[in-house]
């Protein structure tokens, strides 16, 4: 199935803990499944665990933007992409899209900005040179 030129992140399914009232996938699991696959690339952008603990530095989310667009129903299948539509030394934005896999709908998109965070001082600093290079890549 193509989902266009995005990096496609994660594939997964609509958990049963996910599921409200309403026989359906919960707005806030939505943005669960979006942060699980965000993580996915902070890992690939090297904005991992030993990277934290290195340099001090890691990824404050600090505005999003969801549409929901198509509801997802118990043990859906799921796949998420990514596409960065900007970034700089200090802040990353980028745009997820979440898809049924088997019907090949848009379920969900949230555009998400990210800034690059010195965990001592909890302010904005630039990323490590080469964590910009890998997002150089991805861009």
């Amino acid at each position: 199935m193509p989902f266009d030129a995005a990096l496609e992140l994660q594939r997964t399914h609509v958990q049963p803990e996910w599921v409200d009232y309403n026989g359906h996938m919960n707005v806030g699991y939505y943005v669960v499944a979006f942060d699980q696959a965000f993580d996915l690339f902070m890992d690939r952008i090297g904005i991992d665990a030993a990277y934290r603990e290195r340099t001090g530095g890691t990824i404050f989310s600090v505005e999003a933007h969801v549409s929901y667009l198509r509801e997802l129903l118990p043990d859906a299948p799921i796949a998420v992409t990514l596409q960065l539509l900007g970034w700089d030394a200090k802040k990353l934005n980028i745009f997820l899209r979440m898809y049924h896999i088997d019907d090949g709908f848009l379920a969900a998109t949230v555009e998400w900005m990210s800034l690059h965070v010195d965990l001592n001082t909890r302010r904005a600093a630039s990323m490590a040179p080469e964590v910009a290079a890998r997002v150089e890549q991805v861009w």
